[in-house]
């Protein structure tokens, strides 16, 4: 069922938002409860495909982050401080040693991870985690040098810290995606710290843009501006958890957590401000509005928005050949609504949603195309899982 667009379909908002309160409420019925772990391959019917879910890995606790490796290994990171190599065949690896120290207590933790553009001639990955320190923590970026042979990471170097840091464990962000030119995105939340997220002093609720070593590209919007930092790329955001390179365009799209109502899909442009807490298309936890309403000129709106929430998680493009009319589409995982979505895209624009796989009842924290161009999802459990989605197309 589509869900309000923000933009192209303005007449049709409210009626939008009443549909798909409706479905969540269905939704919701049938995803109540604790999933247990998929133990079998399970097919089902979607509008454009039939699809086999199959168990790849099982027992990872908290999945975060995923990335192959060329030889179609998987680098997994667990949310408690542990990374793990897991082979195509599911076997999973004892911890990979040389992290830092990291802060896991609520929604902080070992986040994402991603090979390095030059893995292949170095070895190097980048991830993020939640790092410990005065005041607290805060979303900090690390690359080092993987050995396999040995699972050690060695040459560790911070290259972003995230400031300053606060008490709290909400809403670290924290996806990293290299951009065509070998820039480094990152995307870090408000730290629950709402107030401060249109503080352009400080680093809350934006994308990073860096290079790989940590430096400052001479070209970021703010660079030489005085009482802004030159990190940021775009601010104004919540908690951005999923992002992801548009295949044809090479541009940045994200999406963020809301309050209660209102998550958002953006493609940040450069020195943009999205409106959080200012705008949005939600309201505070247990009700009543805060804000100045859902537009204000000189502030951004996003391209699409879900109301009631799903808390999205995870965002990949769709290139494969597998289902052609899957491809320039968006997947993205649901936390809160446990399912998979698909945002049929066109001409930059999001004109239709699907949701499925709701019956697995998985919280879906990361979607990846893998290089054999099926799906893999990470499901946020204490016994969580990588489950691949392999499809037959319908037509």
């Amino acid at each position: 069922m589509p869900n309000t667009l923000s933009r192209l379909r303005p007449a049709r908002a409210a009626v939008a938002v009443a549909a798909v309160a409706v479905a969540a409420v269905a939704v919701a019925v049938v995803t109540a409860g604790r999933a247990a772990p998929v133990t079998a391959a399970e097919r089902f019917s979607t509008e454009r495909a039939a699809v086999t879910v199959e168990p790849v890995a099982s027992g990872l606790v908290h999945p975060w982050g995923l990335a192959f490796l060329p030889d179609g290994h998987m680098l997994v990171t667990e949310r408690a401080g542990r990374m793990r190599i897991v082979s195509p065949d599911g076997a999973v690896s004892e911890p990979i040693s040389g992290l830092p120290e990291i802060w896991s207590r609520g929604q902080g933790g070992l986040l994402d991870v991603i090979l390095g553009p030059d893995y292949a001639e170095t070895g190097r990955i980048y991830f993020s985690y939640s790092e410990p320190g005065d005041g607290g923590a805060s979303t900090a970026v690390a690359r080092a040098v993987l050995d396999r042979e040995q699972r050690a990471l060695n040459d560790l170097d911070v290259i972003f810290r995230q400031q300053p840091k606060s008490s709290g464990g909400r809403h670290f962000g924290s996806r990293l995606v290299f951009a065509e030119d070998g820039t480094l995105f990152i995307t870090i939340g408000d730290r629950g710290q709402r107030q401060r997220a249109q503080n352009f002093t400080i680093n809350r609720g934006q994308v990073i843009r860096i290079n790989p070593d940590g430096s400052i590209p001479e070209d970021n919007p703010f660079v030489g501006v005085d009482g802004r930092l030159p990190e940021v790329w775009s601010y104004g955001h919540r908690n951005p958890q999923g992002a992801a390179l548009h295949p044809e365009t090479g541009r940045l799209w994200l999406h963020e957590h809301a309050a209660q109502g209102g998550d958002e899909v953006n493609v940040p442009e450069a020195g943009e401000n999205y409106g959080w807490p200012t705008i949005h298309y939600g309201e505070d936890y247990g009700g009543g509005q805060f804000g100045e309403g859902t537009k204000k000129a000189g502030l951004e709106q996003p391209i699409y928005y879900w109301d009631p929430s799903i808390a999205p998680s995870g965002m990949t493009f769709y290139t494969s050949d597998k289902v052609p009319s899957w491809r320039g589409d968006v997947f993205v995982g649901a936390l809160k609504f446990r399912l998979l979505v698909r945002l049929d895209v066109e001409n930059g624009e999001i004109i239709h949603e699907e949701r499925m796989l709701g019956d697995l009842r998985q919280r879906i924290r990361a979607v990846d195309q893998g290089p054999d161009g099926n799906l893999y999802l990470l499901t946020d459990a204490r016994d969580g899982q990588i489950l691949r989605v392999v499809p037959t197309p319908l037509y």
